[in-house]
């Protein structure tokens, strides 16, 4: 009966523990620790360490760019030729271009009047201003009122027009597409885009046109974003320390060295001319604007961002939409890179160290490296070492190089800077879906197409907190954040995470040398935190 039974071939060390599974799972980890954990893990530091010197020396070499910048470097105003176009008496408005204006919209009930007033308050001659809704609007009542408010525009003079389509075939990009085939548009030279939470000041126009008309080599003059409703909530803090480096640095140090940075798809002036020899918008990517920038740039068109040219728009106030933003925002960019690399390779348009610039500095640094090393280095391969103490993380790889990195980004939210460490570990959690939106747009993976667009519940909150909403209670609809279900909020990749830098906390603090648990806690909390959809709820201090 015994030669009958199966024979199972156990090393003699765990026969005597084959009924301690854990005895078992504990002899087979130090069987296959040293030949297979520690050499991959060692890789995994390396390739990290290596990540992380590109990125520092990318942020390094932004940090003296923008010094320079701001120090030597002539204002705009110096650099192009810059004539502020006057009335003219005798001329009339006819020495003005017409410029068409466009707001893309889908559904946005609460923003949408003060975009449309926004757009037909610009101080530009009527006759020389077009302004186009694009309403792509899947809710009739919402379609019915946005056509009422352009009515209610076009009763009083203001030359816009409110557009439909039959569906929504290529998103924002298929919209801007379909706006610029109207026979109109031919008699327009230029075309501004802000999207239905952006809010330009009356100058605008007369301030970023003058550029573009007296410099021929000049496509797109960029604005700067500022926001509404920063002050709401950590998250929305969070995300201000962000987009203020990007505006405040990266923006600012391609507009500078190269006369190239990626269009952020709203606050900004075109030459139609311009995108129509790019091969106007595609919708390949969830990123048509960069899509657009990367083109137009390799033709030899220059690009001109504007920090002082300031446009108020709104953050997402919710964890859920902000997630999905930020999934666009890495997917696109990644997959765009793969489409359009040999041909940036392949360009003979464009010089040497423009070339370099756009694929090493712009993409593969800041689209690709910034989001891996974030999250694969701090989220992944440190926490492991600590398990496998073979395998040794140098200190200025764990803590310096990271630290001056961080007071690089720091520079553009100075008044945030109390909240510096939360923000470095909330960064750590948004890593986890920037590195996986990243993987899916590299290899064109199940949602890399994925368009969902980004909730906006307007500043009417804040609204009711000054004096003149308090005056006005009885007429004024008072904002309320929706309100969510538990299981609605729970996000189980954040609590998976969380739970495993807890474990390994926790062997830390019983067995690790280097202390690294007081920053895998910490990082623990945000992950639960981000886990059970409270980020949005939490309100910083001042």
């Amino acid at each position: 009966m015994l030669e009958d039974q199966p024979k199972v071939f156990i090393p003699e060390t765990i026969q005597g523990v084959s009924y301690d599974i854990a005895g078992q799972l504990g002899l087979i980890w130090e069987v296959v620790k040293a030949p297979l954990i520690v050499p991959l893990l060692r890789l995994g530091v390396y390739i990290c360490l290596a990540m992380s010197l590109m990125l520092f020396m990318e942020r390094l070499y932004m940090g003296v760019v923008i010094v320079l910048v701001k120090l030597f470097w002539k204002k705009p105003e110096k650099r192009y030729k810059y004539e502020t176009l006057q009335d003219d008496v005798e001329m009339g408005s006819s020495n003005f271009p017409v410029v068409l204006v466009q707001i893309p919209m889908f559904n946005e009930r609460e923003v949408y009047k003060v975009s449309i007033g926004a757009a037909c308050g610009l101080s530009w001659p009527s006759d020389r201003l077009v302004i186009q809704v694009l309403d792509d609007s899947t809710d009739p009542v919402i379609k019915q009122m946005v056509e009422l408010e352009c009515q209610r525009w076009a009763s009083k003079g203001i030359n816009i027009i409110y557009q439909i389509r039959e569906t929504r075939g290529g998103y924002k990009a298929g919209a801007l597409k379909e706006g610029l085939k109207r026979s109109y548009v031919k008699q327009c030279e230029y075309v501004a885009i802000f999207d239905a939470d952006f809010r330009p000041e009356p100058d605008y126009l007369r301030r970023a046109i003058p550029f573009l008309v007296h410099n021929p080599d000049i496509a797109l003059v960029q604005g700067r974003w500022r926001f509404v409703n920063s002050n709401e909530c950590l998250l929305t803090r969070m995300q201000e320390m962000s987009l203020d480096y990007h505006f405040t640095v990266e923006q600012e140090v391609g507009s500078a060295t190269h006369a190239f940075f990626g269009f952020n798809g709203t606050a900004g002036v075109w030459r139609i001319a311009a995108i129509n020899e790019a091969g106007g918008w595609k919708d390949r990517t969830t990123v048509e604007d960069m899509d657009l920038a990367v083109r137009a740039s390799l033709r030899g068109w220059k690009f001109l961002y504007l920090g002082d040219l300031q446009v108020k728009s709104e953050l997402p106030s919710t964890f859920k939409a902000f997630r999905f933003q930020q999934h666009r925002w890495s997917c696109g960019p990644a997959n765009l890179f793969r489409k359009m690399v040999m041909e940036i390779v392949r360009n003979k348009r464009v010089n040497f160290w423009k070339k370099v610039y756009v694929i090493y500095s712009f993409f593969f640094v800041r689209k690709v490296i910034a989001h891996m090393v974030t999250f694969i280095f701090y989220c992944v391969v440190l926490p492991l070492t600590i398990l496998v103490p073979e395998v040794h993380v140098p200190i200025w790889g764990a803590v310096y190089i990271p630290s001056i990195i961080t007071i690089l980004n720091s520079v553009g939210t100075p008044r945030s800077i109390h909240l510096l460490f939360y923000w470095i570990l909330f960064e750590n959690v948004m890593s986890l879906h920037r590195t996986k939106a990243t993987f899916i747009g590299l290899f064109e993976a199940g949602r890399v197409n994925e368009w969902i667009v980004t909730e906006k519940l307007g500043d009417s909150a804040n609204k009711n907190k000054t004096g003149d909403a308090a005056k006005n209670k009885t007429n004024t609809k008072i904002f309320k954040r929706p309100r969510f279900r538990i299981a609605d909020r729970l996000n189980t990749l954040e609590l998976g995470f969380g739970v495993f830098l807890f474990l390994c906390g926790c062997y830390d603090y019983v067995h690790g040398k280097n202390n690294y648990f007081v920053y895998l806690f910490l990082q623990t909390f945000t992950f639960l935190i981000a886990g059970f959809g409270y980020v949005g709820t939490i309100i910083p201090s001042s």
